[in-house]
C-alpha cells in the first residue's frame, strides 16, 4: 500500500511561511527540526516548511539551489527497498546510497530513501511515516 503523507516546501523564511499556512488554512504545528524546519499537519498529510536547499545537498532537486516552492513528496510504503527498486526500474535515480537509508533514528524526519523521479523531482519513501501522521 502506498500513501502520499508528506510534502516539503522550501523557502528563505520557514517561520513566515509556516505562519501563513497556520493562519490561513488552520494547519497545526506538530514539531520543529534542528535545522529550522517547521512540521505542519492537517491530520492526514504533513507539510514540512524548510530552508531552501543548497548546491551541496544531494537532493537539491531539479530547480537548483535556493528554490522556493514545493521541493519533494514523501510516500509511506510497505517495504522501502522493494519500492525503491521498483522506482529505479521505472526510471528514478536513487540518491540515498544502498543500505544507507534505513532506520535513520528517532526524530521528525523519517525519510528512509530519497530518489529523483524521471523529471528530477525528489521523492522520499518511508515505512514509518512522518511526525503528525
Amino acid at each position: 500500500m502506498v500513501k502520499i503523507k508528506h510534502i516539503a516546501y522550501t523557502t528563505t523564511d520557514p517561520d513566515k511561511m509556516a505562519a501563513f499556512f497556520k493562519e490561513s488554512l488552520g494547519m497545526e504545528e506538530v514539531g520543529r527540526g534542528s535545522a529550522g524546519h517547521v512540521y505542519l499537519s492537517d491530520g492526514d498529510l504533513n507539510l514540512t516548511i524548510r530552508k531552501c536547499k543548497t548546491g551541496d545537498d544531494v537532493d537539491v532537486g531539479t530547480f537548483g539551489p535556493d528554490y522556493s516552492g514545493i521541493h519533494h513528496i514523501g510516500f509511506v510504503v510497505d517495504n522501502v527497498e522493494e519500492c525503491a527498486a521498483s522506482m529505479v526500474k521505472a526510471g528514478a535515480k536513487r540518491l540515498t546510497p544502498e543500505g544507507g537509508g534505513r532506520n535513520r533514528g528517532p526524530g521528525p524526519s523519517q525519510a528512509e530513501i530519497k530518489l529523483s523521479g524521471p523529471d528530477g523531482i525528489i521523492l522520499d519513501v518511508s515505512e514509518t511515516g512522518w511526525l503528525g501522521n
